[in-house]
């Protein structure tokens, strides 16, 4: 995964994500390395992309303008898409993060990863699946908080324990990965079994459900024991495996 000094390209799609959104987007991108390129496209003509002007120009977004030529036709993405395939040959930039609800975008991640660059995707919850399971990680807008200077975006209310417990994929999968990563005493190293929940489901992260982190979501499942290991780390095991 890219190391917080690494270079990101942050490639936003204005005709899909809301500028109110763009300040949380960038806040969670810092966590990944540090945005050296930021563009927003759309074609600037249009009445219903003049709210971007103030956003863009307060965060250092370049915006790049793209006429709608034909009825029918996004140009906007072919012009992303033509930059992004661009940034990637310069070879500069060990991650791409595309803002974007577009499944259009499907084959541009799946593009990107093959040379060995991580993507981060972001975007509403009507993504398609496609387009989420193409990046590395795909982040819901929703989770996202925004900065006090902006409109607040509403988090998300925590899932009781036993709503959870009925989410059979997630619980699926996390039964999966913590056995996956478990060793031999039974016990799974936290960092582990998230890593492993990300590269099942692309859009894996807690805040789905209400929780800032893994350990509080896996503890509100009622299933899973919990504690830090002798270095400190937190791990994990299964409650069944306790009562084997």
């Amino acid at each position: 995964m890219v190391k917080p000094n690494d270079l990101l390209a942050v490639l936003v799609d204005a005709d899909n994500i809301s500028p109110a959104r763009i300040g949380a987007v960038l806040t969670e991108v810092a966590r990944f390395g540090t945005a050296s390129v930021k563009r927003v496209y759309g074609d600037w003509t249009m009445p219903q992309l003049g709210s971007w002007k103030s956003s863009a120009s307060e965060h250092v977004i370049q915006p790049i303008q793209q006429f709608a030529n034909t009825v029918g036709k996004n140009a906007t993405d072919s012009a992303l898409i033509i930059d992004a395939m661009d940034l990637l040959y310069t070879r500069r930039f060990q991650g791409f993060c595309i803002v974007s609800s577009d499944s259009d975008f499907t084959r541009l991640a799946s593009r990107i990863r093959e040379e060995g660059v991580t993507v981060y995707g972001f975007g509403e919850r009507k993504t398609p699946e496609a387009f989420r399971n193409a990046c590395d990680q795909f982040t819901y807008l929703d989770v996202l908080e925004a900065p006090a200077a902006e409109t607040a975006v509403s988090t998300l209310a925590r899932v009781p324990s036993l709503k959870l417990r009925g989410d059979t994929k997630l619980v699926a999968g996390l039964r999966t990965c913590v056995a996956t990563a478990s060793g031999e005493d039974g016990w799974a190293n936290l960092s582990d079994v998230g890593k492993l929940m990300r590269k099942q489901q692309a859009d894996f992260d807690p805040r789905n459900w209400g929780y800032s982190k893994l350990s509080e979501l896996i503890r509100a499942t009622e299933l899973f024991l919990v504690q830090a290991g002798s270095a400190g780390a937190l791990r994990v095991q299964s409650k069944n495996k306790i009562a084997a």
